[in-house]
């Protein structure tokens, strides 16, 4: 299924630092940031302050807007290849396709390098550059927003990268180049292959962020018939911050590190005396059959003919998830409390 060079063949476990990575291989090449959304805006400035010559190419909408404002040259996607030596694909999963096959795919030959920043599109199949251009993954393991800021600050995020193609034989050194343009080798990038990125990002997504909100909402649903106030539940539950210092904490000091430092001898009992009865066998069961189907294409051809029939079921979820009780509730309790307000940037 992966178009990585090399098939089946992985990179050895490597991690690159600042001074693996030379900036001069963005100089005198000119960059294009397609798409000025959340990693775009952020992607953008980066690169343009790591004094590489950048240009957004965007649809005319209010993110055109936004990097005509923030200094940028805009021009259309459609013809953004001819000037261009690097690009960055940075639209939408769902419609990388559309893009590169419309606007892209006609202008791309010898000298360009396509860099994405999720590997699903490359790892499918669904864009298929000439084996002259160079592919590249550079994939900040951060929303974008957290990428600009850490960049600000003297500091950075880790990035997973990748070579798919390297028709130039130079296609490594423009990658890291990339990651450093855009802060990520002071944390550090981890070297992978495409297909690995895209199934660690599907398999998150797909198995413990599904395990996370359905027992969120079962929560809720079992305290409010049990007679708690829905809004004083939501605060519980996520409202006041405290599960997402938890997880803040996990990357800061360890998973378990941060259940011994900072909670109670009975939390701590609490947890590890039933986590057997909350997960058991089966959960586990149906997570290693989600892998499987990641890793076998059936989720990435299931989501195409959703696409394909106009997102019938998709529509159906999205539409049950803004008429759960849930959010009425969480509008309540913010009337009262100041809801959410240890996790607002300051100044919000």
């Amino acid at each position: 299924m992966s178009t990585d060079t090399g098939a089946g063949k992985k990179p050895a476990f490597r991690v690159y630092r600042d001074d693996d990575a030379d900036l001069g291989h963005l100089h005198d090449r000119s960059v294009v940031v397609i798409g000025y959304g959340k990693q775009g805006r952020a992607q953008a400035p980066n690169l343009k302050e790591s004094g590489a010559r950048v240009t957004v190419a965007s649809i005319r909408d209010s993110s055109a807007e936004k990097a005509e404002a923030d200094g940028f040259r805009v021009v259309p996607i459609e013809g953004s290849a001819r000037g261009a030596d690097i690009l960055l694909l940075l639209v939408p999963d769902e419609v990388q396709r559309s893009v590169y096959e419309q606007f892209l795919a006609p202008d791309l030959g010898r000298g360009h390098t396509l860099c994405f920043a999720h590997g699903y599109n490359y790892h499918f199949g669904h864009i298929r550059p000439p084996r002259e251009v160079d592919v590249v993954l550079v994939a900040p393991r951060m929303i974008g927003a957290i990428v600009r800021t850490a960049f600000e600050r003297g500091a950075g995020v880790p990035a997973y990268v990748s070579v798919g193609q390297d028709g130039s034989g130079q296609a490594h050194q423009t990658m890291l180049a990339i990651a450093k343009g855009i802060g990520c080798t002071r944390a550090g990038v981890v070297e992978m292959t495409f297909e690995d990125e895209t199934v660690l990002d599907l398999f998150l997504e797909q198995t413990l962020m599904p395990i996370f909100s359905r027992s969120m909402l079962w929560g809720f649903d079992l305290l409010v018939e049990a007679g708690f106030d829905p809004g004083v539940v939501t605060l519980e539950l996520y409202g006041s911050g405290e599960m997402a210092e938890v997880f803040q904490a996990c990357a800061q000091v360890g998973f378990f590190e941060q259940l011994l430092r900072f909670h109670s001898r009975t939390a701590q009992y609490g947890e590890l005396s039933r986590t057997d009865t909350i997960l058991g066998e089966p959960v586990r069961q149906a997570m290693a059959n989600t892998l499987a189907d990641i890793r076998s294409g059936a989720f990435a051809k299931e989501w195409a003919a959703e696409e394909k029939n106009g997102l019938p079921r998709f529509n159906a979820m999205l539409q049950a998830a803004r008429d759960h009780p849930i959010n009425r509730a969480e509008r309540e309790i913010a009337k009262r409390v100041d809801f959410g307000a240890s996790l607002r940037p300051s100044g919000e």
